[in-house]
């Protein structure tokens, strides 16, 4: 049985979660819209409940949550939802970064053939984009900035906290894919400036298939999104569809266990990252971590081994440790990572990179240690 070391990509479900879970499908299993009976209205109050969890984790108000499938389905709301403000307005400016994921890259792909005009900002070497290089880049059409939160393939945290705040005093809008963070950064994210906010359940203990976007009421008003989907007006009008109680209600209680607990398990995600790094070493493997450990979250590690090739690597140690190389999103793709591309990062690093991500769970050193003599094994050949 090999360790599972790619959090990063989906979490395992929480047992408590799946407890709620299971409740909810069997004694709610009413259509909350359903309002002429008691099944309908009090699914109906589950998915308020969950609703109000979900807002306590970020601190903001219940009836800025928009339940949707996942924080793909967030982003592309965020960003595709604009376009008709844009246009009517004269605002098709927008500004992201090289390093997003694809869930916000190819929405503004989109926007850029309806004949938006997108800037791409590059990260520095260190994998954190630099403030400067964004509001720099602000003009009087800019209608949308998009900063994820902490990247998925290095865990490099991002300065959406110091963006925000100076966007805030701007007619700039600000979007924040808080897939990895969401969860983890609790304090931070409570305290940021932003107008929307993406996050996904699988990431942080919870169901796949079910998220949440954050959009932020200012001087009582509504952002002008418009919906993608059609098809009922669910979701105060953004996201037609009946709503998955069950799935919403996991979503819930995971934001529940992470408001809790978010301080210890971070303790953990430290005491972990710690372990890999100190077997590695007592192996004497050479190795170079990708990004500033001093902006990394705890529970991720973009490494790389010169002189290995990573595919090859994770093959060969499959029955110790399942990483990745990347994004889930990419790994049917064997050309190099576009994140380490915009790093700067030699070919041959890249060429030599995973990404090792964990959780709160205790690993097992044996196996742990099968897994760094293995790769110590394949470098000496």
């Amino acid at each position: 049985m090999s360790i599972y070391l790619d959090y990063n990509a989906s979490t395992p479900l929480d047992s408590r979660i799946l407890e709620t879970m299971i409740e909810t499908y069997r004694d709610f299993y009413g259509n909350t819209e359903s309002r002429t009976h008691d099944y309908g209205l009090n699914a109906s109050k589950k998915t308020e409940e969950a609703r109000g969890k979900v807002a306590s984790l970020l601190g903001v108000k219940k009836e800025e949550i928009i339940f949707t499938s996942g924080a793909t389905e967030s982003n592309n709301i965020a960003i595709l939802g604009l376009k008709n403000y844009g246009e009517k307005i004269g605002k098709k400016h927008i500004i992201t970064t090289a390093i997003e994921h694809k869930a916000v890259l190819e929405p503004c792909q989109r926007l850029e053939i309806a004949g938006f005009e997108v800037e791409y900002v590059n990260p520095a070497a260190n994998g954190r984009i630099e403030v400067s290089e964004v509001l720099q880049r602000v003009r009087n059409d800019t209608l949308l900035v998009s900063v994820m939160h902490i990247n998925n393939e290095t865990g490099i945290i991002q300065p959406v906290d110091i963006i925000g705040k100076a966007l805030w005093e701007k007619e700039v809008l600000f979007h924040v894919d808080a897939a990895q963070s969401c969860g983890k950064l609790v304090d931070e994210i409570k305290t940021m400036k932003y107008n929307m906010l993406s996050l996904t359940a699988h990431k942080m203990y919870g169901p796949q298939g079910v998220g949440a976007l954050v959009t932020r009421i200012r001087d009582y008003q509504r952002l002008p999104l418009e919906p993608i989907m059609f098809g009922g007006g669910h979701e105060r009008g953004l996201r037609s569809g009946t709503v998955p109680t069950a799935l919403v209600c996991g979503l819930g209680k995971a934001c529940e266990i992470a408001e809790k607990e978010y301080k210890e398990t971070e303790k953990k995600y430290i005491d972990t990252r710690e372990k890999i790094l100190k077997l590695i070493k007592q192996k004497n493997i050479n190795y170079l971590i990708n990004g500033a450990e001093k902006y990394c979250a705890p529970n991720t590690l973009n490494i790389s081994f010169p002189g290995l090739d990573s595919e090859a690597l994770m093959i060969q140690t499959k029955q110790w440790c399942s990483i990745s190389n990347g994004s889930a999103c990419n790994t049917r793709s064997y050309d190099f990572s576009y994140v380490l591309k915009a790093m700067g990062v030699p070919e041959d690093i890249m060429q030599s990179a995973v990404r090792i991500s964990w959780g709160k769970e205790k690993i097992d050193e044996e196996i742990l240690l099968q897994f760094m003599s293995k790769i110590k094994e394949i470098s000496v050949k």
